[in-house]
């Protein structure tokens, strides 16, 4: 009875802006969740909570000397989160900042796009059956200058016959990684940061590595071709899928590049399906009569 009364006047004095304010600190914690998921963030986060608990620990049994201990330790916690987990809330800012700011692309930026990504994925492909390793970034909204500064300005319009050049193996600039800033080549032989996920299999080089690692710091996408297996990667946001063919290789480079023209394709693509099914239905039922 008395659990109804308490019930029933919470409800009472319970407003719309309450549930507003629930759903908002819901959606920025389940964010903060998601942006932190399978980074070193999530460990860390774990042992600060450790600690918090042993304070409450101390608190409830009245140990005054670990209450003391861990009175003054919390008071510099704050600038501990700031400095342990600086590149996270750097990534998670900027990847806060791009999805507020999405490219728009008409006309003729349209068609440089699909010149743009075939030339990326037969350059894959010709890299991938020689043997020779490459690693090119595309930039989307987080500016890659920094890392641009770090290798050699080229600013040439991008193709087939340029990539591959980049990556022989006789000429300077195949050491290091080409970046891509509006279908245009940036700049070649640039330096990446490497990821620190300790979980990558070994048998990931320091090109994988170094493609993680900026997917990771960056909205970024990065393609990568193996020099030992020839094997082609696609690496976006610190996740990296392997063993892929030209079609699945386009089909990731347009999802991730213009998500809009990809669910357009897709849709056509549907359609030309479901065309195909009945046509091949009539000649069946044809041949039935």
């Amino acid at each position: 009875m008395v659990f109804s009364d308490r019930l029933t006047r919470f409800l009472e004095q319970l407003q719309w802006t309450d549930l507003i304010d629930f759903l908002i600190v819901w959606a920025i914690i389940y964010g903060l969740l998601k942006l932190v998921r399978g980074t070193r963030a999530v460990q860390m986060a774990i042992g600060l909570l450790g600690v918090g608990l042993l304070y409450q620990v101390s608190v409830v049994l009245g140990l005054e000397s670990l209450q003391f201990v861990m009175r003054n330790s919390l008071l510099y916690f704050g600038f501990a989160i700031l400095v342990i987990f600086a590149p996270e809330i750097r990534s998670a800012l900027m990847r806060v900042g791009s999805n507020l700011r999405r490219p728009i692309r008409f006309g003729r930026a349209k068609k440089a796009g699909e010149d743009a990504h075939e030339a990326i994925v037969l350059a894959a492909m010709t890299l991938s059956s020689r043997r020779t390793g490459g690693l090119i970034v595309i930039e989307r909204n987080v500016g890659l200058q920094n890392y641009i500064d770090t290798g050699v300005t080229l600013d040439a319009m991008l193709s087939y016959d340029l990539l591959v050049t980049v990556f022989d193996p006789h000429t300077p600039l195949h050491d290091g990684a080409a970046i891509i800033r509006n279908y245009k080549i940036a700049a070649a032989s640039c330096f990446l940061p490497l990821t620190l996920n300790p979980r990558l299999s070994k048998e990931l080089g320091t090109r994988h590595r170094a493609a993680i690692g900026v997917t990771e710091d960056t909205d970024a996408v990065a393609i990568v071709i193996s020099e030992e297996t020839g094997v082609i990667s696609f690496v976006e946001n610190g996740e990296i899928a392997r063993y892929l063919n030209s079609a699945r290789l386009r089909e990731l480079i347009d999802a991730a590049v213009e998500p809009g023209r990809r669910a357009d394709r897709e849709a056509v693509r549907r359609e030309r399906s479901a065309g195909a099914e009945t046509s091949r239905e009539r000649v069946s039922e044809t041949f039935i009569k």
